[in-house]
């Protein structure tokens, strides 16, 4: 009998099977555990790009509504420049603006902002846009007044000089050279509010409290040192004076001698040669005030010395 040395045996090939398979087992979990750090790296970074992501767009938002904000601030800038009475307005802690703009700093100066607040800031910043655009249309509009006010003064003058200057005395001259002319008129009907400490000008005759009228008196080389009397006369638009002796009112005459009623006397201390700048007078009444157009004139040594008129709706 003879064997063969070379040929395996069974008993050895079954370990060789095994590690096989262990071998094959071992490279399928690696395959799985790379495959599952792979998934779990991509997610994660989308994740973080997605959160970045918001993160910009956040940004992005907040620098826009900043812009919108310092905008507002600008036009706001504008307009107490223009106009110095709607400083206290404006600035002012307890006004309308004030309580916005303290809203909308809050907001933008918090440590976190989410899109809900920037939502409320610009809804604020509209809303303050909406109240400034407000005022530039009351300033625009007595701005026109103003404006067809001083023509208005520039044709008076003219036609009073040229009284002056026909068939007169030296002496008629003199006095009527004393005569004061007034300029610069301006007329505002005033809102009081919480008790006469807050003034908000008002163009409706439902919200009128007093009529303030502001102007100057220009320099008169002749006109003598001392007080001066200025007569203001105030027609309604059913063409009646209002008058009140209560307030003020009463009687004086013209300089051909004719009766004049007035509205109120305003007296001013003058030196030769000097104007006088932003009198003021404020009429008061007991009853409403009407609407449609006033005309309000000033005399002084009997002669008409300015007028204007205003608009009440």
């Amino acid at each position: 009998m003879s064997y063969n040395l070379n040929e395996p045996s069974p008993s050895n090939n079954q370990p060789n099977k095994k590690n096989t398979w262990i071998f094959i087992g071992a490279i399928a979990l690696l395959l799985l555990g790379n495959i599952y750090l792979f998934v779990s790296r991509n997610k994660v970074m989308e994740q973080r790009d997605e959160a970045m992501s918001q993160v910009d767009t956040t940004t992005s938002s907040l620098h826009n509504v900043q812009n919108e904000y310092d905008a507002a601030l600008a036009r706001l800038d504008q307009l107490t420049s223009e106009n110095a009475q709607l400083d206290s307005m404006v600035n002012g802690k307890d006004s309308e603006i004030g309580k916005i703009k303290s809203q909308i700093q809050k907001l933008l100066s918090s440590g976190k902002k989410n899109s809900a607040d920037l939502k409320k800031a610009r809804t604020m910043i509209e809303q303050l846009n909406s109240t400034v655009k407000s005022y530039e249309e009351q300033i625009a509009q007595l701005k026109d007044e103003n404006s067809k006010l001083t023509d208005y003064n520039k044709v008076v003058t003219k036609e009073r000089d040229s009284t002056v200057e026909k068939n007169i005395t030296l002496q008629q001259k003199v006095k009527l050279g004393a005569v004061l002319h007034c300029s610069n008129i301006r007329m505002e009907p005033i809102d009081l509010r919480r008790g006469g400490k807050k003034e908000k000008q008002t163009s409706r005759a439902s919200r009128v409290d007093i009529f303030r009228l502001t102007f100057d008196i220009d320099d008169n080389r002749i006109a003598e040192d001392g007080l001066k009397n200025i007569y203001v006369r105030i027609v309604a638009p059913n063409g009646n004076l209002m008058s009140n002796t209560a307030f003020g009112s009463g009687a004086t005459t013209t300089a051909k001698g004719d009766a004049l009623n007035y509205t109120i006397l305003k007296q001013i201390s003058l030196k030769q040669g000097e104007s006088v700048k932003n009198i003021t007078v404020d009429w008061h009444q007991d009853n409403s005030y009407q609407k449609g157009s006033y005309t309000i004139e000033f005399y002084n040594e009997g002669f008409k010395i300015g007028s204007g008129n205003i608009n009440l709706r």
